[in-house]
């Protein structure tokens, strides 16, 4: 059975532009990080029950992969869908760490959507699947289009390719499981500070080495003050020249 790489990201820089209703609306790079990725396949059960095999700590309904399943299905209405996932599993060898501002649950569901839409033959365009994914997160129309590098903007759903290469990170995370919600509304309550127009229009057309050259840790990512806040010990683990991914805990720095 074919194999399909989900692979990671990082944020090379991350700033809030604003809100919109109960969501942050940002501006931020995001990055693929080429030599991490987890792997999908579809495998043979026996039940006919939705089954996920791996390493999650999550239950099944709380899997990125099983939220993606119900909205292509709600999408589609789609019978072969609903037969293949009575006939096969996902397997998923985990590779991201969760929690870890990595993007490893919305690249999975990513690539579960694109491997249905491709065994399934579904027809589904790029932007359909991409739609159906920011039901899932935020982050997974990213991995949809499957840049090497984009400009992420609005609460995730528009992508738009920059053209740099792709840079090799060296990436640790601590064994810190992070709540991005619980990140993002310490930066709400106590840091909230959207950038300006001026410096908007500025990271959107520097390069990713430019911006990590020219700015801190704190001043690229802006949920970093809100994550040493409600998760203290990540200041033991910051490191001189790497960087903060999402809403952590993953530190990355270009080699």
């Amino acid at each position: 059975m074919k194999i399909y790489k989900a692979y990671a990201k990082v944020n090379t820089f991350l700033k809030i532009t604003g809100l919109r209703g109960d969501y942050h609306e940002i501006i931020s790079r995001f990055m693929r990080v080429d030599d991490l990725y987890d792997e999908l396949s579809f495998e043979k059960k026996d039940t006919p029950d939705f089954k996920i095999i791996g390493s999650f700590s999550c239950t099944t309904e709380q899997n990125t992969i099983y939220k993606a399943y119900n909205e292509l299905l709600e999408y589609t209405k789609s019978e072969s869908l609903d037969k293949l996932m009575q006939t096969y599993a996902v397997k998923v060898d985990k590779n991201i760490p969760a929690f870890a501002g990595l993007g490893g649950g919305s690249s999975d569901a990513a690539t579960y959507l694109k491997m249905c839409n491709e065994v399934l033959h579904l027809n589904l365009s790029i932007k359909e699947l991409a739609e159906i994914g920011l039901k899932v997160g935020a982050d997974v129309p990213f991995f949809i289009y499957g840049y090497d590098s984009a400009n992420v903007s609005g609460i995730g759903e528009i992508v738009e390719p920059f053209d740099e290469p792709l840079l090799k990170f060296d990436v640790y995370t601590p064994n810190i499981e992070i709540s991005t919600p619980k990140v993002y509304k310490s930066y709400r309550d106590n840091f909230f500070n959207p950038i300006n127009s001026t410096e908007l229009h500025k990271l959107k057309n520097a390069t990713s080495i430019e911006v990590l050259e020219s700015y801190s840790p704190e001043e690229a990512n802006d949920l970093f003050n809100p994550a040493l806040k409600e998760y203290p010990k990540l200041k033991k683990h910051q490191k001189d020249e790497y960087y903060f991914s999402g809403s952590g805990s993953s530190f990355f720095r270009v080699i």
